[in-house]
């Protein structure tokens, strides 16, 4: 940059050598722009620098990177991200000082040189020989730009950073060229506006725009004339003049450029000397950059947001290209989040969960019929402190998220609805003893199950035979496995695939009987968006995040869409819903009713209680709750959560309560609308109305308990039993 650098003094030979290097520079340029033959012979010396006639001539400027703005549903902002915070304005929403400030200061003479201010390499050539200690660039503001637009396609690769910035002739004279191809091609006030927009200014502001309002929280159209001055004093050395943390040395320089100003008639002596009488004031932004700033604990949702754009094709065919647009940023994503389930979700979360709990808890709300995300969060917040994390419990593995956990008997609606398809009969009874060893075979996808294991109901009084709903109702494993078993497991995989579940770590699913009991481990989103597909009479809709982007110059992009698509019948959807309004009325999960409005949904909690849910629904929104260790060690028994002491902790005492706070938060004042559901009446089954699940007095929990059970649990060869679990409704 036209520059002056502080150094010590220097001997005679090294003011000779950059005599001699100034000299030669000059002499190949003009050599190279009069006489391209004598450019030839005069830069012959390969190893300093390439022959000036082989150098591109066009220089390739890569769109500047810019903040990128993520906005919820109804236009607020969620967060701004950044690689670089610069944000691109036109000249002329640029103050006239800022403009008159920087040319003074760094390249007096640009509207009277070309690319290349002969006269000022003449000058820095003289007063450099006869320098005892400071030497003088040359560099015209047009070379300048030409070197940040080297540094800007450089990125964040610290070895091309250095590339674009070596002290080498050869470097030089490439900056040369382009320069002069650029003065022709662009004129005076583009390059002036280019070179406002790329430059660094400090405290991670690139560009005039994003400086203002670093310094000063104003649009830079409305910097005044000694804001204007401090601002383009920074430009020379953006460490040694921050007004922050160096003030004194800033307002020096601030009053350098004043005073140069007011050489050059930009304005008056008395200006100069009024403005540069007056201390600096700031008023300080200071950067607000990634999704550790979201509200309301929007953090998760933002990375989701950012995932979606980093791995969907819909925004470039390789992952390269997408980050790289990413990276570049200048764009406004307005995504699906609606503000007040967030804040619902979190309020719950927070309420049931303690950040320094031993487990944690997350959540993900889904609007049936259209897949949209309203809502995103977890106990433990967004960050890098303690208790903090940046693995977005709620999501698969691909998208940010862990190994995902086992559902439990939530998956038990899936095989119900399975069989409905398949023609089975919702009054379809089986004998349900209190336990049982797998039956086998068991025709799979591919052929037949024909392991072993054993399996066991709450308690001994739970014993058949039962029909479906009230086998739903009370969660009764061995009933679904009966069921599953009969029907066989390929129906099932079927239902679930056209129901988007799979497992969180892209493995496919496991065709075993236990998957009826919810052994493979998946995420609360993929298991909200399943259950909002009962609510949506039968189709199912993929889960989306975003509703529309714009780039940097207002075009708009293309978003994926939601997949929609049948998934079973109607009736089928209807009878599930009845099953499930019968598990929140009369069920296990009592404590996860709404008041004043219909609902639906399952408990599930996994073997050995690592893992415990609830996931539910109304017509307006479907969502999934999950409370255990993400790290499948902690089991929860004689465990404390959200300051509520547990002996072991249910699907309904824990994930329910939570369920019922945050949609509770999330529909207030909005339509209490009606499930559809099919008349089922179970009569003649044996059932045990006084227990619901819950410990019997002085029973004590065994290794291997599910959800309900005093103990005994179920295993499978090949499921360890952090895996093989699913036991139970609770």
């Amino acid at each position: 940059m036209a520059k002056k650098r502080e150094g010590g003094g220097q001997s005679k030979t090294q003011q000779a050598a950059k005599f001699l290097g100034v000299s030669v520079l000059a002499g190949a340029v003009l050599a190279g722009i009069a006489l391209p033959a004598a450019g030839a012979l005069g830069l012959a010396a390969k190893t300093s620098v390439e022959g000036f006639d082989d150098i591109p001539a066009n220089l390739k400027t890569p769109p500047l990177s810019q903040r990128t703005t993520i906005l919820d549903a109804g236009g607020g902002e969620i967060a701004s991200v950044y690689s670089r915070d610069r944000t691109v304005v036109d000249l002329k929403n640029m103050s006239p000082y800022v403009q008159q400030a920087i040319v003074a200061i760094e390249d007096a003479r640009f509207y009277s040189h070309g690319a290349i201010d002969l006269k000022g390499i003449l000058r820095a050539v003289n007063k450099n020989a006869q320098s005892g200690g400071v030497s003088q660039g040359a560099s015209t503001l047009t070379q300048q730009y030409v070197k940040n637009v080297f540094i800007e396609e450089a990125g964040d690769d610290p070895d091309k950073v250095a590339q674009a910035t070596q002290q080498t002739l050869g470097r030089k004279v490439k900056e040369l060229k382009y320069a002069i191809k650029l003065e022709e091609k662009l004129g005076k006030r583009k390059i002036l506006q280019n070179y406002l927009n790329i430059t660094f200014f400090g405290e991670q502001a690139y560009g005039v725009e994003s400086a203002a309002q670093r310094y000063f929280s104003k649009p830079a159209k409305d910097l005044s004339m000694g804001e204007s001055a401090l601002l383009a004093g920074i430009v020379q050395s953006p460490t040694r003049y921050d007004p922050v943390n160096h003030p004194q040395a800033a307002t020096e320089r601030r009053n350098t450029v004043l005073r140069r100003m007011a050489d050059l008639k930009d304005i008056t002596r008395a200006q100069a000397d009024a403005a540069a009488a007056q201390p600096i004031k700031l008023k300080v932004s200071r950067p607000q950059n990634g999704c550790i700033t979201a509200t309301d604990g929007a953090g998760f949702f933002c990375d989701y947001v950012r995932e979606v754009l980093l791995n969907d094709k819909t925004f470039g065919a390789t992952r390269e290209i997408r980050s790289k647009r990413w990276m570049q940023g200048g764009l406004t994503i307005r995504t699906t989040l609606d503000r007040q389930t967030q804040k619902s979700i979190q309020a719950s979360l927070s309420k049931h969960v303690f950040e320094d709990d031993p487990v944690a808890s997350a959540s993900a709300v889904v609007q049936p019929g259209t897949g949209k995300i309203l809502g995103m969060g977890q106990s433990r917040p967004y960050g890098f402190g303690t208790n903090q994390t940046q693995i977005n419990l709620s999501v698969d593995h691909r998208m940010g998220g862990g190994a995902g956990y086992q559902p439990g008997s939530t998956f038990k609606p899936i095989v119900a609805a399975a069989a409905l398809e398949q023609g089975i009969s919702p009054y379809q009874q089986y004998s349900s003893p209190f336990k049982m060893a797998y039956p086998k075979p068991v025709q799979t996808c591919t052929g037949e199950w024909n392991g072993s294991g054993t399996l066991q109901n709450e308690d001994p009084k739970e014993v058949g035979p039962y029909a479906m709903k009230e086998a739903t109702a009370k969660s009764v494993n061995t009933y679904y496995v009966q069921l599953i078993s009969d029907m066989g497991i390929c129906p099932a995989i079927t239902m679930a695939q056209k129901m988007g579940l799979q497992r969180a770590d892209g493995k496919p699913l496991k065709q075993v009987p236990a998957m009826a009991l919810g052994v493979q481990e998946m995420s609360p989103l993929t298991m909200a968006t399943a259950y909002a597909t009962f609510a949506n009479e039968g189709t199912y809709c993929s889960p989306v995040a975003i509703e529309s982007i714009t780039d940097a110059q207002g075009k708009a992009l293309n978003v994926p869409k939601a997949d929609c698509h049948s998934a079973m019948s109607k009736k089928t959807a209807d009878t599930v819903n009845t099953l499930l309004k019968g598990v929140v009325e009369d069920g296990t999960g009592k404590e996860a009713g709404l008041k004043g409005r219909d609902s639906a949904g399952k408990t599930g909690t996994t073997d050995s209680r690592y893992a415990a849910w609830f996931v539910g629904y109304t017509p307006n929104a479907a969502g999934a709750v999950w409370v255990g260790d993400p790290r499948h060690q902690r089991q929860m028994y004689n465990i404390t959560i959200g300051g509520v002491p547990h002996d072991k902790v249910y699907g309904a005492d824990t994930p329910g309560p939570i369920w019922r706070d945050l949609m509770t938060g999330a529909l207030d004042g909005r339509p209490a609308l009606t499930l559809p559901t099919v008349p089922i009446d179970d009569p003649g089954n044996k059932s045990d109305d006084g227990d619901k699940g819950k410990p019997k007095p002085n029973q004590k929990p065994k290794p291997g308990g599910g959800d309900n059970k005093p103990g005994g649990g179920w295993h499978i060869p090949g499921f360890p039993d952090f895996l093989g679990g699913g036991n139970g409704g609770w």
